[in-house]
């Protein structure tokens, strides 16, 4: 800590003093219901402090699902930014993928191709693909198993990105495998 922060801590601690010894003479009576006021106060506190640190636990349990119809379609809900997500068993890992339309292929990033299991230092990462965020430098693969319940399928071929990327991409080379692709404000729905 610096100068300043020790000055600005001592402050908030004399002001804290200050504040707790004016309540405490105030309350001199009634010291037991000033405790339980305070105590009151602490829980509140301590609540949204948990609930802070969790959110991110919590805005998984809460979030809407990607779910299977018993006509077989995949349907993704819509999530708070705009985006599509599909999670897909790769090698028997589950990966994050974002849905892009846009995107020509499957690109996955460095962190979800060590989870599928592939060893990256056998990676010849010799392609290169063009991102907002200029060239990356991208290595071929094949991923030989990739289900999505309830479709497996074998062999696809993608690109392990070696620039930085937030999720995975799940492009048009695995979107083809589906007879329609229907969009709604709510949803993407994925039809065989």
């Amino acid at each position: 800590m610096d100068n300043w922060e020790v000055g600005r801590l001592a402050y908030l601690v004399l002001l804290l003093v200050a504040v707790a010894s004016w309540f405490f003479t105030q309350r001199r009576g009634s010291l037991s219901k000033l405790l339980q006021q305070a105590m009151i106060w602490v829980f509140l506190f301590l609540g949204v402090v948990a609930a802070v640190g969790l959110w991110g636990d919590i805005r998984r349990t809460v979030l809407p699902q990607q779910s299977v119809m018993s006509t077989g379609q995949i349907v993704l809900p819509r999530a708070p930014d705009g985006h599509f997500y599909l999670v897909a068993q790769v090698n028997q890992a589950p990966i994050r993928f974002v849905v892009d339309t846009g995107a020509s292929g499957v690109v996955m990033t460095i962190e979800d191709a060590k989870r599928a299991g592939l060893e990256l230092d056998q990676l010849a990462f010799v392609g290169q693909a063009m991102t907002a965020n200029g060239p990356v430098r991208t290595a071929r693969v094949v991923l030989e198993d990739f289900a999505v319940s309830p479709y497996n399928d074998s062999n696809i071929r993608a690109w392990v990105n070696e620039g930085e990327m937030e999720t995975s991409l799940l492009g048009m080379s695995y979107l083809q495998r589906y007879s329609k692709i229907e969009m709604t404000p709510e949803s993407l729905v994925l039809s065989r």
